[in-house]
């Protein structure tokens, strides 16, 4: 079988644009090509590029043999791009071109401003705090892409240790050592009773007024500091807490209770729009509030610090009204 033979470009890039030994890549001949098809002056061309006319008139000819064509047609008075020239142009342009970004891209890597975060979270992020972070982060750094992953806070610690995930936003407390973390969010509870409850004479609603109602609340093994918390808040308040059934997801306790199933307690955010047949009422728990924090292993590349700081500099939202 005989050789394929090569297009000129892909010739004269497979023995110039990679590097020999002792030698940087070489770019300039294909810019100073470049610049004199725009020209067609080898005089204005040489001074675009800052450059003597000689060492121009060298550079495309030196490119001209390792090609093996000519480039330009040339005499005394004219200069104008050969047949070969003009098939050459554009893929040299886009050559050029590719360079650029690459060098761009490198550059953009190396000060955290490109690349991918894998972030998990919690149902309350979903109302207000994430999409404010994905419009600020995506407003200040368009490069940066986030992969997200609705996940309970068990999963997403167990995810920063296996490091399927590069941060998360977990539901405060955390006792896990090897996790920092950073509050961004803290909001208050609400009560989610059925549209036809004898709560729902009441405007707002005190822990003793739930004394004889158990309640669905989150279970404990998808956040084990938030339940531990809540339900020592309520103590604190003078309530034990009837439980009629641990869940997992909020959203399944707000389906149970709009079919009459009982009522819930949740964090105001974690029902993020009212569904029919349910009513909401305020908790009054004055010493105790839900919180939701940033939690990461390390901070060891330029992306994840780009992204700490943004994501810290959104403050600490308040659900509180």
């Amino acid at each position: 079988m005989g050789k394929v033979a090569l297009p000129p470009l892909a010739q004269w890039q497979a023995t110039r644009l990679l590097p020999q030994e002792g030698e940087e890549m070489e770019l300039k001949p294909l810019r100073s090509f470049v610049v004199l098809s725009e020209e067609l002056h080898f005089g204005r061309a040489a001074e675009r590029l800052c450059i003597v006319q000689p060492a121009l008139s060298m550079q495309i000819k030196a490119l001209e043999d390792e090609l093996g064509v000519v480039l330009f047609d040339r005499d005394r008075h004219k200069v104008e791009l050969s047949a070969a020239g003009k098939i050459f142009l554009p893929e040299a342009q886009a050559t050029l071109a590719q360079a650029q970004r690459a060098m761009q891209r490198v550059k953009s890597a190396d000060s955290g401003e490109i690349g991918s975060i894998r972030l998990g979270f919690v149902s309350s992020l979903l109302p207000s705090y994430l999409p404010r972070l994905i419009r600020e982060l995506h407003a200040s750094y368009p490069l940066i892409e986030l992969e997200l992953k609705d996940m309970p806070t068990p999963d997403q610690l167990a995810a920063l240790r296996e490091n399927k995930i590069d941060f998360g936003f977990i539901r405060l407390p955390t006792e896990n050592k090897l996790v920092s973390t950073q509050q961004v969010l803290e909001e208050t509870f609400i009560v989610v009773l059925p549209e036809n409850h004898p709560l729902c004479a009441y405007a707002t609603l005190c822990p003793q007024d739930l004394a004889d109602y158990p309640a669905f609340i989150l279970a404990r093994r998808f956040a084990p500091g938030f339940y531990d918390e809540f339900l020592q808040a309520l103590k604190r308040s003078g309530l034990s807490l009837q439980i009629l059934q641990e869940l997992g997801e909020f959203t399944t306790m707000v389906a149970l209770i709009a079919a009459g199933m009982g009522i819930g307690i949740m964090p105001r955010l974690a029902m993020a729009a009212k569904p029919d047949h349910v009513a909401v009422r305020e908790l009054l728990l004055p010493d105790h509030k839900s919180r939701v924090g940033m939690a990461w292993i390390a901070l060891d590349t330029a992306l994840k610090r780009t992204f700490f700081e943004m994501a810290a500099h959104l403050g600490t939202p308040s659900a509180a009204e």
